[in-house]
């Protein structure tokens, strides 16, 4: 259920409105909007029928919340959550861009593309240090050293990082190098992982599985907001179909119907979406036309020579003429880079 409050409810108001839902064994999650704030009240909603709220002092109105999707729908909040991360803020009127290789491999390489990626106007640096693969024998990432690599180039560059958490023994120290964990499509209903990045203070980029409906994808990223974790960043990677053209289909549909449905920042991967580095730039363009908060892109120095993912890379060089040509884009639909 939501609680909305007057907007002028005082604390003490509020505090005793809270107080009598945890009595009812509700979980309390409150969102403080311009105006007003809301106060949802996640479990059996059948106390409510002997305990109504409406009478407290200071709540305006009791609804229920329709989806089955609570603290993440819009129903819960209205305005767009907006992460702050230091200097870049993620989900508002400007759109953030992620970028380098999706591997790990030496410093050198990271350092030069982090350098070229950030010359070229991207705010945060991608790179996986433990890669999960289709092909048990094909290259699995440096893993810890690849942490430490990111951190270094990090203290370098002073881009936030973005890097994959694949097992719950491994969140301590992901989470010592990383700036946003990312959870990868194959992990989106890994639901134990997913409560262990929930509990954390640390934004969580969510990517969508590669045969999950929105519903599905939304309720993945509810198991991280009912741990108390609401920094989430959703991202849509292509989803499988029928088509064979290109490595999956990307949903470009899914940014205004998760806009429409969530007040969570909506991410674009065109990289991991055709699998191939000539078909980025447009889709790229068309995701910021649609409305994406923002873009994850694969860049590599030397594609030929990558020990991942090398053909879907774009060069520095390409990157740095596609961001030139996203902003032409974000200006026309009331947006920046």
């Amino acid at each position: 259920m939501i609680i909305v409050l007057r907007p002028d409810a005082t604390k003490k108001e509020t505090d005793h409105v809270i107080q009598k839902i945890k009595q009812l064994g509700l979980a309390v999650h409150i969102s403080k909007g311009k105006e007003r704030t809301i106060i949802g009240a996640i479990g059996d909603e059948s106390v409510f029928e002997e305990h109504p709220l409406d009478t407290l002092p200071g709540v305006e109105k009791v609804m229920p919340i329709l989806k089955p999707y609570k603290l993440v729908s819009r129903e819960f909040q209205k305005e767009d959550t907006i992460i702050n991360l230091g200097k870049v803020k993620i989900g508002g009127k400007q759109i953030q861009v992620i970028a380098g290789p999706c591997s790990v491999e030496t410093r050198e390489t990271l350092l030069h593309i982090a350098r070229e990626i950030k010359k070229a106007g991207a705010r945060l640096l991608r790179g996986g240090a433990f890669k999960p693969r289709t092909s048990p024998y094909a290259f699995q990432g440096l893993g810890e050293e690849g942490l430490k690599l990111l951190s270094e180039v990090k203290k370098a560059t002073g881009l936030p990082v973005v890097t994959e958490l694949l097992d719950p023994r491994d969140t301590d120290i992901v989470y010592r190098h990383s700036d946003i964990i990312q959870i990868g499509a194959r992990n989106m209903q890994n639901f134990r992982l997913l409560t262990e990045v929930g509990k954390l203070d640390k934004p969580v980029l969510l990517k969508r599985g590669l045969a999950a409906t929105i519903k599905e994808f939304l309720m993945s990223a509810e198991y991280i907001a009912s741990e108390g974790n609401r920094k989430i960043i959703l991202c849509e990677r292509g989803i499988r179909t029928f088509e064979t053209s290109v490595r999956n289909t990307l949903d470009l549909s899914a940014i205004p119907v998760l806009k429409e449905e969530t007040h969570l920042p909506v991410f674009i991967d065109p990289s991991h979406a055709v699998g191939r580095w000539d078909m980025v730039a447009p889709l790229a363009r068309a995701a910021v036309a649609c409305g994406a908060d923002g873009l994850m892109i694969e860049v590599h120095s030397d594609p030929e020579n990558a020990l991942c993912d090398g053909s879907q890379s774009l060069k520095p060089s390409k990157f740095a003429a596609l961001m030139k040509e996203l902003k032409k884009v974000a200006i026309a639909v009331g947006r920046t880079m």
